[in-house]
């Protein structure tokens, strides 16, 4: 290695604009020839659609907001030692606005992350609720969907070969039918998956996620699902591929439900849709299965239950933001400043009826983008204590959901192209804007 990695993704993410580009130019270039390959997981969940493989796991798919490098080194130093390859790194469209991270440097940072800590396999990057706003039920907010397009754009350059595509916030719950309440959904759904696959590099199929059920609202169902997949299908070109797997609403909620003193409240999970989801998109549509949203902040005692429920996929993101802010090694005079700062400029966002914890634990994902680089230049001997509080939490999920020792599946099914890039490849991309209300 001609350059330490830890200096260049640091060039990377806070250089000037010409040393971020050739930094992550660079970064990109060592990490094809480490083996760490940004790919699509597609094969892998077609195998299991087409019970090539067992059901008795569920892949990880980990929204890193803040802290990136240190928490990515932390999931990759974990997955070198339990021989995971079945897992995802995603963020979502509202994510990368208030963390300051754009496609193309969230997938730089992984790299460096997994090149740091010995890694090498097939890199899942996924581009989490590519979601649009809605202006009426039914009906996307003027432009929506030409800016998601945009960033599909952006989002493919950058190494994304996974992208969930998120037009829940469409159905039309003003309408009688489920088949009815889906059709903007799948018709919006289907627009944005020829859209992929129009400009998805060659000799590769981004995998694709479809949603039918806004996290947070209406528990999903059996008629919610094969109105979906019976309309997306029907409207897909002849030899098209279409989804991977259909993320549904299981009672779960974005970031739990918080009480008046910053505690979280009980949830309940309706799993047994998560089977039955999964079951029929197996036999009926040989999808790899159902996802599950909002789950890092559920009690412990539901994640083994995951794999018995057939679940394909299981979302983490506040989970690892709390652990890390709350952990007694990051610095408490940091955390009260991200506070001051939320209370200065995101007071606007407050209910009436919320405490100043409710406040704090709803909003402190705003604050990573402004203190980035704080958090990043904390001491070492905090982000080392914070790395192994994390790597306890990884090894945590990667026994519950039962991924450990999948290196060899993941390597059997999947083969990674490698896209070649220059440098111009890495003109500087800008964190999406205007997300305001959109899930993560």
């Amino acid at each position: 290695m001609n350059k330490n990695i830890d200096t260049l993704v640091y060039q990377a993410v806070f250089g000037s604009d010409q040393e971020k580009q050739q930094a992550r130019f660079e970064i990109w270039q060592m990490g094809i020839e480490a083996g760490v390959i940004p790919s699509s997981i597609h094969e892998f969940y077609s195998a299991r659609g087409k019970k090539q493989l067992p059901n008795n796991f569920s892949v990880p798919a980990m929204n890193l907001r803040g802290m990136t490098y240190d928490t990515a080194r932390s999931a990759f130093a974990t997955a070198v030692k339990l021989k995971v390859g079945a897992m995802i790194f995603e963020i979502a469209r509202s994510e990368m606005a208030y963390t300051h991270q754009s496609p193309q440097e969230y997938v730089t940072v992984l790299t460096a992350a997994a090149i740091k800590e010995g890694w090498s396999g097939p890199l899942f990057v996924q581009g989490d609720h590519f979601q649009a706003k809605a202006a009426n039920p039914g009906e996307p907010k003027n432009g929506e969907i030409d800016t998601i397009k945009k960033l599909i754009e952006e989002a493919l350059k950058a190494g994304f070969y996974n992208i969930d595509i998120d037009m829940s916030t469409l159905v039309a719950l003003d309408k009688p039918t489920e088949a009815e309440q889906q059709i903007p959904n799948y018709t919006y759904s289907l627009e944005l998956a020829k859209y992929i696959r129009k400009l998805q590099p060659k000799e590769l199929n981004v995998s694709l996620g479809g949603e039918i059920g806004h996290i947070g609202g209406k528990n999903s169902n059996e008629a919610d699902f094969t109105a979906y997949m019976e309309g997306f299908n029907q409207g897909l070109p002849t030899g098209m591929i279409g989804m991977s797997k259909i993320s549904i609403q299981t009672g779960t909620h974005h970031g739990g439900v918080v009480l008046a003193d910053g505690k979280l409240a009980d949830i309940n999970v309706d799993f047994s849709i998560l089977k039955t989801i999964t079951e029929i998109g197996q036999e009926k549509y040989q999808i790899g299965g159902s996802v599950q949203h909002g789950a890092s902040t559920l009690p412990d005692k539901y994640f083994n239950q995951f794999p018995q429920a057939k679940t394909l996929e299981v979302h983490l993101a506040t989970g690892f933001q709390n652990l890390v802010m709350n952990d007694p090694a990051f610095p408490q005079e940091l955390l009260q400043e991200m506070y001051d700062y939320l209370d200065a400029k995101h007071l606007d966002e407050k209910k009436e009826t919320e405490t100043p914890e409710q406040f704090h634990y709803k909003l402190r994902k705003k604050a990573w983008g402004p203190f980035k680089q704080k958090c990043w230049d904390m001491p070492v001997e905090n982000r080392t204590k914070l790395r192994a509080t994390m790597m306890d939490r990884f090894e945590f999920f990667f026994k519950e959901l039962n991924v450990i020792n999948s290196q060899e599946m993941v390597n059997k099914f999947v083969k990674p192209v490698v896209v070649n890039k220059t440098l111009p490849d890495f003109a500087l991309q800008t964190a999406t804007k205007d997300v305001k209300g959109l899930s993560d």
